[in-house]
């Protein structure tokens, strides 16, 4: 019925499924301060060329990487940072961007729990880190009232922040049932994943994967999920950690114990399985299932009964008999998966995933801080005093009309800021006055009242 399928066995020392990942794109190159120079031109204008824009860093679902093994010890990446630009308006490179390869199934959040992207597929790319755009150089500061510009803009720094990785596998099967239920016995069976297999508890401690495949050469893989027990979902034993994996599958086969030593009869199995999953996610509960008692071969015949009324608290009317070690019944089992299989697949209303995109927040805020100052917060107010040399006229006049652009002295104003108040601008700060203009200085930056 069906032939051996190719291995997909992971080692349990090599099997990392949940980690943090600190993603940060390169910065942008600064833009250059620079004045035409030749013979015969004495004034010559101002040629400072731009500054390259930093690398983004990606995240790529790739079907060879098969653990999150990688970021445990070594959670930082970083994209390369552009380079500054120079004099004859030559523009800086842009740095090259960084793809991170991730498993297929890979969910990230922010720290805070909040999904950012879900990774379904191969090939499936988000953009984790933006690199920081590249100043602009003199020459982009020329006007009919500013012949010479003496200052550029300095590139930006690259986005940063902590990522958590969550790996869901995807099977077209999951295996669930009670540990020592049968179920890597099983799946060593019927296809060439060879797991670890033991009498004792827990015995899985990763889950293994395995595809079978008919002799009409269809395909479909299964996972042998470790061992759920009564308090799974909040945690117990291994827990939360494996009930995840069973998320995107699309057919759950559930395996009774039916040995006549097993710790629960197969009606106490199908209710506490059923109130883990459902307790875990609702959701799983009308995933197709099919219900087969296992270890038959040790079983006695009022274990067999109870498996009759195990079937219809699962909702099976006819649930199947198998024991994985002598055969008896393994053949009807991979058919019944594959017809569930086919059945669920051919239903394309049904999503195994997703990519959240989420707008880049536009525009400014402005935030109290803890020592009773403002902070505006913003990529445009930041990139509005982000010039080279606050001591210029020029410059000061250029950071007053950007900030008047984007109306951080209305903000301010809305804000409760008064006369006095300390206010920071990415690493730039002044005094507050209302209807003011900079002032140019070193270190901390006032302003003063316009003449008028």
């Amino acid at each position: 019925m069906w032939g051996p399928g190719r291995r997909i066995l992971l080692d349990v020392s090599e099997f990392v499924d949940e980690c943090g990942l600190n993603v940060r794109g390169g910065d942008g190159g600064a833009g250059a301060v620079s004045f035409r120079r030749e013979a015969h031109t004495p004034m010559g204008g101002p040629d400072g060329g731009d500054g390259g824009k930093g690398g983004d860093v990606w995240l790529v679902a790739d079907r060879n990487t098969a653990s999150l093994i990688a970021f445990r010890d070594h959670p930082h990446r970083r994209a390369e940072s552009g380079t500054h630009g120079s004099g004859r308006k030559r523009h800086g490179h842009r740095g090259a961007d960084l793809e991170v390869k991730v498993p297929v199934g890979t969910q990230i959040s922010d720290q805070q729990g909040n999904v950012l992207a879900d990774l379904p597929g191969e090939g499936d790319r988000w953009l984790a880190a933006e690199g920081g755009r590249g100043g602009h150089g003199n020459a982009r500061f020329l006007s009919n009232s500013r012949r010479a510009p003496a200052f550029a803009e300095q590139g930006e720094h690259g986005q940063e922040q902590w990522l958590v990785l969550e790996l869901k596998l995807l099977a077209d099967v999951a295996l669930v049932g009670f540990p020592n239920a049968g179920k890597s016995t099983l799946i060593s069976r019927v296809s060439a994943a060879r797991p670890r297999i033991a009498d004792y508890p827990f015995t899985t401690l990763v889950p293994n994967l395995g595809v079978v495949r008919t002799d009409d050469d269809f395909e479909m893989v299964v996972a042998d999920i470790p061992g759920l027990i009564e308090g799974a979902a909040e945690g117990r034993g291994l827990g939360q950690r494996f009930l995840r994996h069973i998320e995107r599958s699309r057919v759950l086969v559930i395996l009774l114990d039916l040995a006549e030593y097993a710790e629960r009869d197969p009606v106490a199995q199908a209710e506490v399985l059923l109130n883990e999953l459902s307790s875990y996610r609702p959701e799983l509960l009308e995933r197709p299932r099919v219900v087969a008692g296992s270890r038959c071969d040790m079983s006695v015949p009022s274990t067999r009964e109870a498996l009759q009324r195990a079937g219809e608290v699962l909702g099976a009317a006819e649930p199947l008999v198998i024991s994985a070690v002598t055969g008896e019944g393994v053949a009807g089992l991979v058919g019944a998966m594959r017809r569930a299989v086919e059945e669920s697949r051919s239903d394309t209303a049904r999503s195994t995933g997703f990519i959240t995109l989420r707008p880049v927040p536009e525009g400014i805020e402005v935030v109290r801080t803890d020592d009773g100052g403002f902070e505006v917060l913003g990529r445009e107010a930041t990139r509005a005093v982000g010039l080279s040399d606050l001591t210029d006229p020029d410059a000061i006049s250029e950071v007053q009309r950007r900030l008047d652009r984007l109306g951080v002295d209305r903000e301010l104003a809305r804000a409760g800021a008064t006369d006095g108040s300390t206010v920071v601008i990415g690493d730039f700060s002044f005094e507050y006055s209302s209807g003011t203009e900079f002032e140019g200085g070193t270190g901390r930056r006032t302003r003063r009242q316009r003449r008028g």
